[in-house]
């Protein structure tokens, strides 16, 4: 009896003493992981990537040094899940972490976003006058440094630029994109979209021009239409179809008689209440498709994808012309008094809108 007791009170000792010891080591690796590394006296710049996993981000941080564990992070956003119920993530950018940062702060940096690098967006079918205003407004430059910039067309400046062109307008690739404040520059951010326009754009049009491709077309021209679809079209099913009106109407020598095109010749903007007036589509700018045959000069806005293959695939059909209505959507005519009667059509949904003086 007396050998068993002995052991019972061994062992009834031994699991709280365990328990104890494990706690108090786990406090201790708990100060240390999430303290900042005594080894890291420099500044370092590290960039995660947009969509990488959580345990990539941990082990970029653990071997910069800029962490001391990769698993305390990861434990320290489970909890942060835990505690609040939801998926606590981690925002890409490209951050500049200092010495004496402790675990949260760097957590807590890269949870709110606190990036070294600024954003911009720029929406498909914005012109370069729209984006210097953008950048004035987010003080990166003055509108007027970066519409000088953009009518800088030297050759050196990529050699697949066509010729002939007095800017750059429609070569601005729209996205969004991630530049260092010291860098945004008027040039930079010109040559990061310029880039874009090749990646992307650039690629297209030589994969499909290189083929048997349903239409021939510079890249010059190319862009120059698309950017009358881009601003024509507003919903996706449509694009393919304006683009083939715009075709149809070059074949026969008729003149576009796109608004877009007025509207950026005179730098002004119509609205359903305030469409273009009829002095304003007889005002003369190399602009005016409805009093120039052919193409203008340039492009009028910078171009989605969608728009760009839009233009180089239009859909098939006899139309000759279409009007906007009131929800996106356009009616499309073959003749021109089906045209007149849509005009009419539109005319007077227009007139029931506008409320009685």
């Amino acid at each position: 009896m007396p050998k068993k007791k002995f052991n019972w009170l061994f062992y009834g000792a031994a699991v709280p003493t365990t328990i104890l010891v494990t706690g108090l080591l786990s406090s201790f690796w708990w100060i240390w992981a999430s303290a900042a590394p005594s080894t890291f006296n420099a500044q370092v710049r590290l960039t995660i990537s947009e969509g990488m996993p959580t345990q990539a981000i941990a082990k970029e941080l653990e071997d910069a040094g800029i962490i001391r564990s990769s698993f305390a992070l990861r434990l320290l956003l489970q909890w942060q899940s835990l505690r609040t119920s939801q998926n606590v993530a981690l925002r890409s950018g490209t951050y500049d972490f200092t010495a004496n940062q402790s675990l949260q702060e760097v957590v807590s940096q890269i949870q709110t976003a606190k990036s070294t690098e600024v954003k911009f967006t720029i929406p498909e079918g914005w012109s370069i006058n729209e984006m210097a205003k953008l950048f004035e407004a987010q003080r990166f430059f003055t509108a007027k440094d970066f519409l000088a910039a953009a009518q800088r067309v030297s050759p050196k400046r990529r050699d697949w630029l066509p010729d002939d062109i007095a800017s750059l307008e429609g070569f601005l690739f729209p996205d969004t994109y991630q530049i260092l404040p010291s860098e945004a520059t008027p040039d930079r951010i010109i040559d990061l979209m310029l880039d874009r326009f090749e990646q992307v754009a650039l690629k297209v049009y030589k994969e499909n021009q290189s083929g048997n491709p349903k239409v021939k077309i510079s890249l010059k021209d190319w862009v120059t239409l698309s950017s009358i679809v881009e601003k024509e079209a507003v919903i996706d099913s449509e694009r393919r179809i304006i683009s083939g009106v715009f075709w149809n109407r070059l074949k026969k020598n008729m003149r576009l008689e796109s608004d877009p095109t007025v509207e950026y010749g005179l730098n002004i903007r119509q609205t359903p209440e305030n469409p273009l007036t009829l002095e304003q589509v007889r005002t003369e700018s190399p602009y005016n498709t409805y009093l120039n045959e052919g193409l203008p000069p340039t492009a009028i806005a910078s171009v989605g994808l969608a728009s760009l293959k839009a233009t180089l695939d239009p859909a098939t059909t006899d139309y000759l012309f279409f009007v906007a209505k009131f929800d996106g959507s356009h009616i499309f005519s073959r003749t021109l008094e089906e045209h007149e009667k849509a005009l009419q059509l539109i005319d007077k949904k227009i007139q029931q809108k506008t409320p009685k003086q």
